[in-house]
């Protein structure tokens, strides 16, 4: 697997970047700030840009990070969930998504909870 090439997205208030794992196999994507509506269609097009470099390097795991992530709203989750259900079935069979949580964040949990529900075969959430 060669590195992950995926700009960062900065905005006020917010950011993610990337961290590939080349020997590992696993892509990390770190957030922080707050991501809200004005994030959505940045976000939206990252999980495209991220979607294309997990099948170029055939990674097996993306860890989204969250642990410095203060608040994300419903429309940026639903960017999760849009981009998961558009996963083909070999992409499900070989992928693992992984959600680093901040236990101090109730909303994390919650919102967290409800993407494994939808994708349990796919999501773990680990605090």
């Amino acid at each position: 697997m060669s590195g992950v090439s995926v700009e960062p997205v900065v905005r006020d208030g917010f950011s993610l970047s990337v961290d590939g794992g080349p020997a590992e196999g696993a892509i990390r994507v770190r957030f922080s700030g707050t991501a809200d509506l004005e994030t959505t269609a940045s976000l939206a097009a990252f999980l495209t840009r991220l979607h294309d470099e997990v099948i170029r390097t055939a990674a097996r795991t993306v860890v989204f990070d969250f642990t410095a992530l203060e608040f994300m709203n419903s429309s940026c989750f639903k960017c999760f969930v849009t981009w998961i259900a558009g996963l083909d079935k070999p992409a499900r069979a070989s992928l693992s998504i992984r959600f680093l949580s901040n236990a101090g964040h109730v909303w994390q949990r919650r919102s967290l909870d409800a993407l494994h529900r939808f994708a349990h075969d796919l999501v773990t959430v680990e605090p």
